[in-house]
């Protein structure tokens, strides 16, 4: 019979085989890669994604503007970090795991916060805005095959790998959840 023939590609397991060994990363970076538990990298930040939708849906406006000490940044300054930090992390793991070999500059995390103008956002605008950069990286590293995982760059003068970026987006998040739990979602004084 005449008709189309169909061929069907095999892909390749989607996920990081392993996780990152400390030659693929800044030893900076162990602080957050340590925080992430679990191998499974994407299932991890699909588990974020709600948490952090139900942390903040479970906050006030007023709880967004609430910094616990004055010389740090409120609740919305660290929602808007969290974001900007992984749109960059992940646009570094875009880059490095199509190949390209181009070094990647650092940033400054204070200067992206007050450019940011989060004080002058709504706090679910911003947890929106996250969640969205959040399901943006997931379908990034979903999409990656094997290999790619492993590829490596330089990013901030230190040579990363794909693996080490996805977990370290992961991790950075907890680590700022934590000192949200911590020092400042105790310390906002009751209405």
């Amino acid at each position: 019979m005449g008709g189309k023939r169909r061929y069907t590609m095999r892909m390749e397991p989607k996920k990081a085989a392993v996780r990152p060994l400390p030659g693929e990363y800044a030893p900076y970076y162990e602080t957050y890669i340590s925080l992430v538990k679990s191998d499974d990298i994407v299932a991890t930040l699909e588990a974020q994604r709600l948490l952090s939708a139900q942390l903040f849906a479970a906050r006030s406006e007023r709880d967004g503007n609430f910094r616990y000490a004055p010389d740090k940044w409120t609740v919305k300054e660290v929602l808007g970090h969290l974001s900007d930090s992984e749109r960059i992390f992940a646009y570094r793991a875009v880059r490095i795991a199509r190949g390209d070999q181009t070094p990647l500059s650092g940033f400054e995390q204070d200067d992206y916060v007050r450019g940011g103008n989060f004080s002058e956002r709504a706090l679910s605008d911003l947890a929106e805005e996250f969640d969205l950069v959040r399901a943006a990286s997931i379908a990034l590293f979903k999409s990656l095959r094997k290999d790619a995982w492993q590829r490596r760059g330089v990013a901030n003068k230190t040579e990363i790998s794909v693996r080490a970026l996805a977990f370290i987006i992961a991790g950075h998040e907890l680590h700022h959840r934590r000192i949200l739990d911590e020092r400042y979602f105790p310390a906002i004084p009751r209405a």
